[in-house]
């Protein structure tokens, strides 16, 4: 039984299973929703997820703005993070298919594969120069060190009279 009523995707699940319960997901297929890419259940549809999926965290301390993101299976030779003009700061990569063997029958296919993107524009109190970025155990962090906020110099004036 679907959350959704099956018009919106025709796919089956079984009550009495709890993980085949299936979401209608609005983005499923998208943008290519043609008759020739929905019969391909492992094809340009499943790439464009990985896009989608990539999850990432944005937190900022007092000394930095940290970005991290769950890369599992990848290496960090597979991942490229770049700072582009006007202070954007681009984390790519691409997740490669498993290879398939014709005599393999998949019974459910859950991980993603293909390209994804993340794009974020940095604040004006950032040191481009000084980014770093580290990868362990599937996570991706990138560190963006920021610029020293100057304090106002208070200046006491001595009070005559």
């Amino acid at each position: 039984m679907s959350l959704i009523p099956s018009i919106f995707g025709g796919r089956q699940s079984n009550i009495f299973d709890p993980f085949s319960i299936s979401i209608w997901d609005p983005f499923d297929g998208f943008p290519f929703n043609t008759p020739t890419t929905n019969n391909n259940s492992l094809g340009i549809a499943r790439d464009t997820s990985a896009f989608v999926n990539t999850r990432m965290d944005w937190k900022e301390t007092p000394e930095a703005h940290i970005f991290k993101a769950d890369l599992p299976g990848l290496k960090k030779e597979e991942v490229k993070v770049e700072v582009e003009e006007g202070r954007v700061l681009q984390i790519s990569g691409e997740r490669s298919r498993e290879h398939e063997e014709k005599t393999d029958t998949w019974h459910r296919v859950e991980r993603s594969s293909g390209k994804f993107l993340r794009r974020f524009r940095l604040p004006e109190n950032v040191k481009l120069d000084e980014v770093k970025a580290s990868m362990e155990t599937g996570v991706l962090t990138v560190t963006v060190p920021k610029v020293e906020e100057k304090k106002p110099e208070v200046k006491s004036i001595a009070i005559s009279g």
